[in-house]
């Protein structure tokens, strides 16, 4: 690995469909980057609490539900049978994930992973404090009491106001962008200006800048990177599906498909409306599923809404 240092800037939120479907390539990217870049994640707010309610929230949730179809059919992501609502706030969610990271970037990765998972695998985004401490009960190594204090803090707080604020300054590059669908990436325009789409990754080097917006290959994230720091060399070594299935605890069919060796003996096959996805055999999840000796058993199906709803109760 090169000594010169690289900078990774992603432009996210938890309820983000398009960052969903890209988190299997971010987290290659971060793989293959481990000690020559830093990351830092920026937490956009895709639901703030400012804007108005539906006038008609039934009719909101159908047409949330269809546009998320949409992308989980072009991204192949695991997608919920259902969506009972659509997020309120994603203010909840993105405190929480912030404050994880001073546990750690492994721990922060699973507990962003988990409130991903209440809006695309249950179809109940937490996005109330309850909420996000039911979905993430039982998130290996995390001090949740910690977390919840952490995310109720001023400085959390503030953190994620300027990622907010930052969120809403994009740079020139990205702002009237023009590319093939379905989603080239150019900044959403606000009623004050502009903020980036999201997901967006920033690259920074000694040979300057390139931002990657939208639903773009892992390749593009590389030649980027590759781009602005040519001294770059990414790690070669491949994935097992072992290593991933113990690093994140929940992973996608087509990831551990693209690991070598065979999924994990013990594995829990979850079917969805969408692709798969496998989670660790001691995996043990407030919002999407309990594994072990004392589990419910499953009927064979999403493992949405009802088994969800007991976890939490």
């Amino acid at each position: 690995m090169t000594a010169v240092r690289l900078e990774v800037v992603e432009y996210t939120d938890p309820a983000c469909p398009w960052a969903w479907g890209s988190e299997p390539k971010v987290r290659a990217l971060l793989r293959v980057l481990a000690g020559a870049a830093d990351h830092r994640r920026v937490f956009g707010i895709l639901f703030d609490e400012d804007d108005d309610p539906a006038p008609d929230p039934a009719a909101e949730t159908a047409w949330y539900a269809r546009y998320v179809e949409g992308i989980t059919a072009h991204t192949g992501a695991p997608r919920a049978a259902g969506l009972r609502w659509v997020a309120a706030s994603s203010w909840p969610a993105s405190l929480a994930a912030a404050a994880a990271e001073a546990q750690g970037p492994l721990v922060a990765e699973r507990v962003l992973r988990r409130l991903r998972e209440t809006a695309f695998v249950l179809g109940e985004p937490a996005d109330t404090p309850a909420r996000v401490r039911a979905a993430l009960h039982g998130v290996p190594d995390l001090d949740l009491d910690r977390l919840a204090a952490d995310a109720g803090s001023a400085a959390v707080l503030e953190r994620v106001r300027a990622d907010r604020a930052e969120t809403r300054r994009p740079i020139p590059e990205v702002v009237g962008l023009r590319g093939p669908g379905p989603h080239p990436g150019a900044a959403k325009e606000t009623e004050d200006g502009h903020r980036y789409a999201l997901p967006t990754l920033l690259f920074a080097g000694p040979a300057g800048r390139r931002a990657v917006p939208g639903w773009r290959p892992l390749a593009e994230y590389l030649a980027a990177a590759r781009a602005v720091c040519p001294g770059l060399v990414p790690r070669q070594d491949a994935p097992t599906a072992v290593m991933l299935m113990e690093r994140y605890r929940s992973v996608s069919a087509s990831e551990l498909a693209s690991a070598e060796g065979a999924v994990p003996v013990g594995a829990v096959r979850v079917e969805t409306a969408g692709e798969a996805l496998f989670l660790h055999p001691t995996e043990r999840s407030g919002s999407l599923l309990l594994t072990g000796p004392d589990a419910p058993e499953l009927q064979g199906s999403c493992v949405v809404g009802e088994l969800g709803r007991a976890a939490r109760e």
